[in-house]
């Protein structure tokens, strides 16, 4: 059996990320690039297919970590509008 997918970190904040991906569609589209690209980075590593060159898996793991930074701006600017809200 294959262990989770590492590269799924934003899972505890789901619904933000829903509430999110409802009010801003360049979120939406950020959020589905990067769980498609976390899904095709776990693919690669845990298949038993052809070797991928350990260049294409860096450039790809980059690209989300890119990914990942702006998804992080974009919760931390949601978490700090609600908490306004509420004070």
């Amino acid at each position: 059996m294959k262990g989770q997918n590492k590269y799924r970190k934003f899972q505890l904040q789901q619904k933000n990320i829903e509430a999110l991906e409802r009010e801003n569609s360049r979120f939406k589209r950020v959020y589905t690039e990067y769980e498609n690209m976390s899904d095709e980075l776990w693919n690669l590593e845990n298949s038993n297919g052809e070797p991928v060159p350990d260049d294409f898996i860096n450039a790809m793991i980059l690209q989300a970590s890119y990914l990942e930074d702006e998804i992080e701006d974009w919760l931390l600017h949601f978490n700090e509008k609600k908490t306004d809200i509420k004070q």
